[in-house]
């Protein structure tokens, strides 16, 4: 299980079909919605403010969420934080995605399909309109965020679904390492998502 801290007497909320890493941190305020993926090394720290996660949302690897006192971070159904991306007293819309090693700060709102280019950075305030891609630092529109792009949003959510699924199911387990690759060695089967790029070509 997670690393899980009640704070000032709240203690967080996690929906039982969603699936925390056991080296994710959970501090007070924090509630886990339905089917949602929290990765390795996340941490929701829900000591001055509320976070929510909402159905089938997810969170990977080092993703840090916090809030201003009195804010609040909400994380849209689907939505999804890029590994070691920063989320600041901000909202997510339905399906948003915010790349790897992005800020998004307080008061910023990332609408329903949108885009945060992977090493942006999002100012206080900040209202990304729906199916808008931003980029930057700071972050400016760059473009609308069109149908290919939307459903690869889409399938790259599939694919943590499948993650949590097959997690709660046990395929992912404490194990000793081998001393050596086995000879008839296979690598892991995952869900197929083609590269953003590849789909472009």
């Amino acid at each position: 299980m997670a690393f899980i801290y009640a704070y000032d007497d709240v203690v967080p909320v996690i929906d039982p079909t969603a699936f925390v890493h056991e080296t994710a941190v959970l501090i007070g305020d924090v509630i886990i919605g339905p089917e949602a993926y929290v990765g390795p090394g996340a941490s929701l720290r829900g000591d001055s403010g509320r976070i929510t996660v909402l159905r089938g949302a997810n969170l990977q690897d080092n993703v840090v969420a916090h809030t201003y006192p009195g804010g609040e971070v909400v994380v849209g159904e689907m939505a999804a934080a890029g590994h070691g991306a920063v989320l600041h007293g901000c909202r997510l819309g339905q399906l948003a995605l915010v790349g790897m090693n992005a800020v998004v700060m307080d008061d910023a709102e990332i609408g329903d399909f949108s885009v945060v280019a992977a090493m942006s950075f999002v100012k206080t305030g900040m209202k990304v309109p729906p199916r808008t891609m931003v980029a930057g630092v700071p972050a400016k529109p760059l473009r609308e965020v069109g149908e290919a792009e939307i459903g690869w949003i889409r399938e790259g959510a599939l694919s943590y679904d499948d993650l949590r699924r097959r997690a709660l199911a046990g395929e992912l387990r404490r194990a000793e390492p081998l001393a050596a690759p086995e000879p008839d060695r296979r690598t892991v089967r995952a869900y197929q998502v083609k590269k953003l790029s590849a789909m472009r070509s």
